[in-house]
């Protein structure tokens, strides 16, 4: 058979995982995703001590709110666009050179120097725009814009948390900045979720008509898009929380309306269709224990970045990886064993992490770790 041969030149030997963008990037992020979690556990209860650049809890939050999220994101959009445009995205040498540039960022961020740590780790996510951009761009498909919107707030912010660690800006801007990503992921994941989960589920069940009402869509997006606006206005200026609750409680009512609207039920049979409800249904879930929060001091902060941190973008992001390396390498739209294992664990995460907490306020080692245990399962069993 003739050696295959791509647009850069790379060795036969490894060309193949760098044909396309979801190759490289999914592999990594469940890698990283796998081993994250028993590192933070370990500084977590003592067992190490994480003190290079970014230090404990930092690191943890920085990780995966811009280390894991953006490789999926990356993995996803370099593939997507390609069909959305007909037009070239990274492969190849290229590839490999931003698979290493987000793998050499992971490395610094935990050990330094500083200096080397920000910059490389600030370069990954404008590189990831320009590649997306440039094809959108040219394409005239100004539809995806969004996309590339999306990706440079998360720069944006990912600047701001560095900045706001090394103190050059005051105040809680490395909190600011990860609600900030945060907002924009959730932002990202309702517009993909919006175009692909109701087609999926009317191909797959032609029975179940999943409806999208365009003032509902618009309303479920426009809301994120303020949520997000507000939370970085409200770094610097005093807004009354009251006005943010409503809009959070607002938000959490339309996407469930939204989710509804879409016969999430009429997916029960198939893992790989009931998967991608299941976890967006934690977007307003999400929503509504931010509000929560907000109104009563009972209920944690930190139960509605987790819920949406672990249940939506964890579990969402599993499951478009499953699907779309299903499909870019031809094989069945059907989730077999390990990928149904996975998008089990990736709930029992979500629930171990916010359930408890919820019933019982404060942090319980036990559930932590399980729901740590899960996640690292449910990603190391994807990657293998």
């Amino acid at each position: 058979m003739a050696a295959v041969r791509y647009p850069v030149a790379l060795p036969d030997a490894v060309g193949p995982a760098f044909a396309l963008g979801f190759r490289p990037f999914y592999l990594a992020a469940a890698i990283f995703a796998a081993i994250a979690l028993p590192i933070w556990m370990m500084a977590f209860t003592g067992l190490i001590v994480l003190d290079g650049y970014l230090a404990g809890s930092v690191w943890h939050s920085h990780e995966m709110v811009f280390g894991f999220a953006p490789a999926v994101i990356a993995g996803f959009l370099f593939t997507a666009v390609r069909q959305w445009t007909g037009l070239p995205t990274p492969t190849g040498v290229a590839l490999a050179g931003l698979v290493l540039l987000w793998i050499a960022a992971r490395v610094l961020v935990l050990t330094g120097p500083d200096a080397l740590a920000i910059t490389v780790d600030a370069l990954f996510l404008p590189s990831v725009a320009l590649a997306i951009g440039l094809p959108i761009w040219r394409s005239g498909r100004h539809r995806n814009l969004i996309v590339i919107a999306v990706v440079a707030v998360l720069a944006a912010a990912n600047i701001l948390f560095h900045l706001g660690w090394i103190g050059v800006v005051s105040g809680d801007a490395t909190g600011t900045a990860t609600e900030l990503a945060l907002n924009g992921i959730a932002v990202l994941m309702a517009v993909i979720a919006g175009r692909v989960v109701p087609m999926f589920v009317a191909n797959a069940v032609p029975s179940a008509k999943p409806r999208r009402f365009m003032p509902l869509e618009l309303a479920a997006i426009g809301l994120l898009i303020l949520v997000l606006v507000l939370d970085l206005a409200a770094a610097w200026l005093p807004l009354d929380e009251s006005w943010l609750s409503a809009i959070l409680i607002a938000a959490a009512v339309v996407h469930a309306v939204r989710l509804a609207l879409w016969a999430p039920l009429k997916t029960r049979s198939e893992p790989l269709l009931w998967c991608l409800p299941l976890a967006y249904a934690w977007i307003p879930v999400a929503l509504a224990l931010r509000a929560a929060s907000i109104l009563s001091a009972d209920i944690s902060p930190v139960l509605g970045p987790h819920a949406l941190g672990i249940g939506a973008m964890g579990g969402l992001m599993l499951a478009m990886m499953s699907r779309s390396a299903l499909g870019h390498t031809g094989r069945p739209l059907t989730a077999g064993p390990v990928e149904t294992l996975a998008f089990v664990l990736v709930q029992a995460a979500v629930l171990l992490r916010v359930v408890p907490e919820l019933i019982s306020p404060g942090l319980d080692p036990l559930t932590l770790g399980l729901s740590s245990a899960c996640w690292s399962v449910a990603f190391l069993v994807w990657a293998l």
